[in-house]
C-alpha cells in the first residue's frame, strides 16, 4: 500500500515542479546591411558586345 502512494506522490512532485521552470530567450537586433550587385554592369556589357558584333555580322553578311 505504500508503494503506490509513494509512486503516486513522486509523480506529482514531477509534475508540478516541471510546469514551474521559467526560460528567458532574448533576442539580439538583426543588422542588415546593403548587397551591391553587379550582374546589371555584366548584362550591359554583354549586350553591348552583341550589339558591336552583331553590326559586324551584318557588314559582313552585306560584302557577300
Amino acid at each position: 500500500m505504500i508503494k503506490p502512494i509513494l509512486l503516486l506522490s513522486a509523480a506529482l512532485l514531477v509534475l508540478t515542479t516541471a510546469g514551474c521552470t521559467q526560460h528567458k530567450v532574448e533576442v539580439a537586433p538583426v543588422e542588415v546591411k546593403p548587397i551591391h550587385i553587379t550582374i546589371d554592369v555584366n548584362v550591359k556589357v554583354d549586350r553591348a558586345l552583341d550589339n558591336y558584333f552583331g553590326d559586324i555580322d551584318a557588314a559582313e553578311d552585306q560584302l557577300k
